[in-house]
């Protein structure tokens, strides 16, 4: 049994502002239960505070507090998935923690758009405010904004992932809750566990509705998923011949609104009994009959965001004039659209911008949020061009003058495609001119005056139109005369001689001082110079070795991002004119380097089989750390299931088909491998598809050797992806081929169920633990992929869930070994082609199924 850890885990994000490093953190909130951890790994700057008076009345996520003095935007990144939408609710509390007694109003923006102003003036006791928004990148920035003389603050920030296709957000806007109610007399809220994604309900009724119940369970299994507490009960209108009706007035009257009414039936209706009624919004009729269902929930939704007349809103359900029985409503959510009228910069540079403050640590105030918009707090020394608000922004110039830098020119400035001016003058740079700078199309002033550059320039920066300023470098060569050749003289010689042998000598003690420290980088990578004499296993094979301006050249200076990894950013490229590539270079940031870089070559160059991804080429040149590969069109198995990107959904057979190609991947690793490898990161995102949905292997930085036919004798550190992680590896540090097999199996239950491998908002938040769950019950439509419409064979696919849970078994001497699993996928396929099988299984050769399991000669 997988055991889970609230904080570890994706999905739900809950932080306590302020709790500081000596409170109990993580801790679970009463009386909801979610697990509470402190921001402080989420945000660079602010103060702690805690609210004085009475806190008795507050949870405890509210007693404190982060407040801002200092700078006027201040932001928290969190980490989501591009494209998902997500609830996201932020709580503020003022309780005078300061002793001033002065309420504050400050900006809540989201990115660089505005959400909501926080004023204590108007709510002194407080507000949670609420919005569904879909991220269009893959960090998401929550900002307090100074608007005045107070200061901002926060006590508490959630996120909670939601399906896709629930409520319906534009991508240039955001949901703001305006009420979320349940009709009922109770005076009780549900939350969570009530409500599995941790909305708040809250109870409402009038005097002139009638409360009706049922004890008994209802459905509420539809994509919206409102707690089954609020669907048991509903009010109808005392008068039976009366609308339900429910009105409000628009803060603004530009305000736009829409609505989300979830129904059940939860009376018994007599034979001459009949419940039917049309919606009407804001005068309008929306639905000329809703279908109420009995015990089960159905919901009607408005189909875009309105105005109301005048700034009076209206939601009425009117009885039509063959129903017996009045309107009933269980619940409705009503939500204020925002309009977001300010693109967010260009991914690719808000990585590389973010990524030079890393290289050089730097710490300006204000290098938070986004970096171009609002103009009004784009970050010091940047420049963007923003005229069109629809069209995300691009850094046209760097200046990061005076500003201490240290170091070489950072790399990533590269990745600012559209830069045209860069001044990193007056600071302490050291190293050479970077042949990249020549190769940026747009720049055309640079400044690297002041700085203790050496070499010379490059002739790729020596061209017309390019304004380039060197003063102040004494080291560095500034033109022909200094690179050449001194006149012979008799001394000269010896004076060199003498001194080019002092200096060998001493590189050589240096060299055994430091030879062991050094190993990692220079044994460890076999990186070693070209002229070196010494048996490197991929320095030498210069077939497969690019030059850095060749990756330029190849990717049209890092123009087209096809995704990010830990290693780095990779991009779409193109060799010899024609064969399509994705490069992924190293980030500085990276959680990974150099060693995974050599794992990933030194595997890639000595194994080939037409189920793994095939290695073009690399580069490795100074600073520069690159691997080419052969381009796949389809991109990851998570994206056709998530259908994240736009992806088509795939179909059972093909998912059966990318299994089965993975599953010999696999096998070759981990036979026809000399040594056998074990791969430790197979997951749906390491498993690529070609223009036909042919199935390979990907990412092979944390393979590993191990000894054939059982489990490394050696403790081996753990690696691999939360989730998919064999827990007996995780306990023993034991590597072995079955820990693949148990990944394997996880992938295996994704592509049949397309639930997440963690599920926070679930009791079984394990993929196993889920599958587990619902076995017991039977039914094998209430497991498989929703979207895959029941169109399979029933037998295919419980003998496909059969292999993936015998394969994720916790104890490895019970998992198949990869060459018995390829054998039961074969079965299945013949089962789904068919659509027959027998539980004694099939022999392989009445299979009658075009598979390609060639395999070229084995690893040296």
């Amino acid at each position: 049994m997988v055991k889970c850890f609230p904080c570890l885990l994706t999905g739900f994000i809950s932080l306590d502002s302020g709790l500081s490093a000596n409170e109990s953190s993580p801790y679970k909130e009463s009386p909801s239960g979610v697990w509470y951890s402190s921001d402080k790994e989420f945000i660079q700057s602010g103060k702690t505070g805690r609210i004085r008076g009475n806190p008795n009345g507050f949870l405890k996520k509210y007693l404190t507090l982060r407040y801002f003095p200092e700078g006027i935007r201040n932001c928290y990144i969190l980490s989501v998935e591009k494209g998902r939408k997500y609830v996201i609710g932020a709580g503020f509390v003022y309780g005078n923690y300061d002793g001033l007694g002065i309420n504050p109003v400050f900006d809540l923006y989201l990115g660089p758009n505005l959400l909501v102003t926080i004023d204590f003036e108007k709510k002194v006791n407080g507000t949670y405010e609420n919005f569904l928004h879909t991220p269009t990148s893959n960090s998401l920035q929550i900002c307090l904004v100074k608007t005045g003389e107070t200061t901002p603050l926060i006590n508490s920030l959630d996120l909670r992932p939601m399906r896709n296709d629930t409520y319906n957000i534009t991508k240039s806007g955001s949901l703001k809750l305006f009420f979320r109610r349940y009709f009922s007399q109770r005076k009780i809220d549900l939350q969570y566990p009530d409500d599995v994604n941790d909305r708040i309900w809250n109870p409402y009724f009038q005097t002139d509705w009638t409360q009706i119940s049922t004890t008994l369970e209802v459905d509420n299994s539809n994509v919206f998923l409102p707690p089954k507490d609020a669907l048991k009960q509903a009010a109808t209108p005392t008068n039976a011949s009366a609308p339900l009706k429910i009105e409000w007035t628009a803060p603004n009257p530009d305000d736009q609104f829409c609505f989300y009414a979830h129904v059940a039936e939860i009376q018994d209706l007599q034979a001459n009994e009949t419940r039917e009624f049309s919606l009407i919004w804001n005068g309008k009729q929306m639905a000329r009959s809703i279908d109420v269902r009995k015990l089960m929930i159905n919901t009607a939704s408005s189909r875009s965001p309105q105005t109301c007349h005048g700034g009076k809103c209206s939601f009425q359900l009117i009885r039509t004039n063959r129903s017996t029985l009045p309107p009933l409503l269980n619940a409705l959510e009503v939500y204020r659209f925002i309009q977001f009228p300010q693109s967010e910069t260009d991914e690719s540079e808000v990585d590389a911008i973010k990524d030079i403050a890393a290289t050089y640590a730097l710490s300006k105030i204000n290098w938070q949020g986004d970096p171009c918009v609002p103009q009004q707090l784009r970050w010091d020394g940047l420049n963007c061009n923003n005229t069109d608000m629809s069209t995300p922004p691009r850094i046209t110039s760097l200046n990061l003058s005076s500003s201490g830098l240290a170091g070489t020119i950072a790399a990533a400035i590269q990745s600012l495609t559209k830069l045209e001016k860069l001044d990193l003058s007056n600071n302490n740079l050291t190293g050479g001119v970077p042949e990249f700078l020549g190769y940026m199309e747009s720049l055309s002033v640079i400044n690297l005056s002041g700085n203790n550059l050496n070499g010379s320039i490059p002739q790729a920066l020596q061209k017309k139109g390019l304004e380039l300023s060197v003063d102040g470098n004494p080291r560095l060569c500034l033109s022909d005369s200094c690179r050449k050749p001194p006149k012979k003289k008799f001394l000269v010689p010896i004076v060199a001689s003498v001194a080019s042998a002092a200096i060998l000598i001493a590189v050589l003690i240096l060299f055994l001082v430091l030879r062991k420290k050094k190993s990692t980088i220079l044994q460890g990578l076999h990186l070693l110079p070209r002229s070196s004499t010494v048996n490197v296993t991929f320095a030498n094979k210069k077939s497969k070795r690019f030059r850095y301006s060749e990756v330029l050249l190849m990717t049209n200076n890092l123009q087209r991002v096809l995704g990010k990894g830990g290693f780095g950013m990779v991009y779409h490229g193109t060799v010899n004119g024609s064969e399509q590539v994705a490069v992924k270079v190293l980030s500085k940031s990276s959680s990974q380097g150099y060693k995974e870089f050599k794992a990933e070559v030194d595997l890639l160059l000595r194994v080939h089989h037409t189920k793994l991804v095939s290695l073009v080429g690399y580069c490795y040149e100074g600073d520069h750390l690159a691997l080419i590969y052969e381009f796949l069109p389809n991109g990851d198995l998570r994206q056709h299931l998530s259908g994240k990107g736009s992806r088509s959904v795939i179909n059972w057979s093909i998912r059966l088909q990318i299994a089965l190609e993975a599953a010999l991947g696999l096998e070759y690793l981990h036979i026809g491998c000399k040594p056998p490898m074990v791969h430790r990161d197979v997951k749906t995102a390491n498993i690529l598809l070609d223009e036909n949905f042919k199935a390979k292997l990907a990412d092979f930085g944390l393979s590993r050797a191990f000894q054939g036919g059982g489990e490394s004798q050696n403790p081996t550190a753990v690696a691999g992806t939360f989730g998919y992680l064999d827990p007996e590896y995780y306990r023993t540090n034991r590597l072995a081929e079955k820990s693949d097999v148990y990944s394997f199996g996880i992938v295996l239950l994704e592509m049949i169920t397309n639930q997440p491998v963690i599920n926070q908002t679930s009791e079984n938040c394990h993929i196993t633990q889920w599958v587990g769950f619902q076995i017991n019950g039977g039914d094998i439509f209430e497991i498989v992929d929703p979207n895959l419409r029941k169109d399979y064979d029933i037998n295919s696919a419980w003998r496909a869930l059969e292999l993936a849970m015998s394969c994720a078994n916790p104890s490895s001497s019970k998992r198949p070994s990869m060459s018995q699993v390829i054998q039961e996928l074969k079965e299945c396929i013949v089962c789904e082609n068919l659509g027959i099988c027998n539980n004694r299984g099939l022999e392989s050769e009445d299979m009658n199924v075009d598979l390609d399991t060639s395999v070229v000669p084995m690893a040296r």
